[in-house]
């Protein structure tokens, strides 16, 4: 299984609303492709800039696919990811 965290940042707050919801159907999308066995979008309570995806795929070419689906290529790399720091984290499991 692959892990991944991504913080993101806003850069502009007046973004803010419109990248919630871009992430949102992002999200949608995601959750529906082959492999996605979680894909969730967390807000920040304390900075509402901050965007945190938590994203579990089944394997590697499962997140392969999902770099050349629809809602990474139609959502997060054209209308969100110029409007925000990213900083991912490919993680493992602590057990």
């Amino acid at each position: 299984m692959i892990y991944v965290n991504v913080l993101l940042t806003v850069r502009e707050a007046a973004d803010v609303p419109e990248i919630r919801q871009l992430l949102q159907k992002q999200g949608e999308l995601s959750r529906a492709e082959p492999g996605c066995l979680r894909f969730e979008v967390y807000q920040s309570k304390n900075d509402s800039k901050v965007f945190i995806l938590n994203e579990h795929w089944e394997s590697q070419t499962a997140l392969d696919a999902h770099r050349l689906a629809e809602a990474y290529t139609t959502i997060y790399v054209p209308r969100v990811l110029p409007r925000v720091d990213r900083v991912p984290h490919p993680s493992g499991l602590v057990q």
